[in-house]
């Protein structure tokens, strides 16, 4: 099958090439891919990974042979599904538990970007509880988990709080529903009971001293990818713990397909709004791996299969 595989001497570690076809486990479909989506875990996997490897979390395309236990959707289903791996290729074997039909209302290619992005965004609120009424500050929020993560909260009833280090970001967080948009955590002056972090380094240590009695910090990514250094005894003298948690999404850890059909939902009720910042063919794929690693991407980038 054709499929973007990782290529040492290709612009961002990827491009087309020729890889094998997925052999589907009796619990698992086979779905010919339409379209994936890019992720900043994906950047690291591609310049680390063995050459030829077919590497990808997201995919949505259409059924072609069913589970052989004959659980999950029917051939000729439209589908978004995860998976460790394998997302890249043009045809991908996917655990039925894993997958959820798409909704005809909403785009195959807007469904890709949904289960690492917007799912971790929705695991992280779920782990910090009730919203209503909260104030809740996302850091990266022009970025892909960051933008689901300011919609789903300001659904949940928060006042949410977005940082954006540009003009053009600031807007597009805008546009997504915040309340307040800063350049920085260091620009929020009152306490906060959420924060959803996917920067890490001097922001997130920024942010976990801004969480009042009782607030958590969800630790979603590490742009930053520096150190974060908790000053000394900032931990101490509270008579209410903060907690940071550290945000994982992957197999296991969550009721996948629950997951997406509720984000499907939400999407096909028009109450979340998938931003994608790039969107083209997939021999394109540097410009997208340019867009995101460049910091210039706003929202997600979904490479569409051709």
């Amino acid at each position: 099958m054709r499929a973007l595989i990782v290529d040492p001497g290709a612009a961002g570690g990827l491009g087309l090439g020729e890889a094998p076809d997925p052999v589907p486990g009796p619990g698992q479909l086979l779905v010919e891919v339409r379209h994936t989506s890019l992720n900043s875990a994906e950047l690291y996997f591609a310049q680390r990974g063995a050459p030829g490897d077919v590497i990808g979390f997201d995919s949505a395309g259409v059924v072609v042979r069913g589970a052989a236990d004959g659980s999950g959707p029917a051939v000729g289903s439209r589908v978004v599904g995860f998976g460790e791996g394998g997302g890249f290729g043009a045809l991908r074997a996917l655990d039925v538990a894993d997958v959820a039909v798409v909704p005809d209302e909403v785009d195959l290619g807007e469904a890709a970007t949904l289960p690492v992005a917007a799912g971790t965004a929705l695991r992280a609120l779920e782990q910090a509880g009730p919203l209503l009424g909260r104030r809740v500050l996302v850091t990266g929020a022009s970025g892909g988990v960051g933008g689901f993560a300011v919609q789903l909260a300001a659904l949940g009833g928060a006042y949410v709080i977005g940082v954006a280090g540009s003009e053009d970001g600031a807007r597009w967080v805008g546009e997504l529903g915040a309340s307040e948009v800063v350049a920085g955590a260091d620009e929020v002056k009152e306490p906060l009971d959420v924060v959803i972090d996917t920067v890490g380094g001097a922001q997130l240590v920024s942010a976990y001293g801004l969480l009042a009695p009782g607030g958590s910090l969800q630790s979603v990514g590490w742009a930053a990818g520096r150190d974060a250094v908790l000053p000394v005894g900032v931990t101490l003298g509270s008579s209410t713990p903060k907690a940071i948690v550290s945000v994982y999404n992957g197999g296991g850890l969550t009721d996948r397909q629950a997951q997406l059909r509720r984000l499907l939902a939400l999407v096909g009720d028009g109450r979340l709004r998938v931003p994608v910042g790039w969107r083209g063919p997939w021999d394109r794929i540097a410009e997208a791996v340019e867009a995101l690693s460049g910091r210039s991407l706003r929202g997600k980038a979904v490479p569409d299969v051709r």
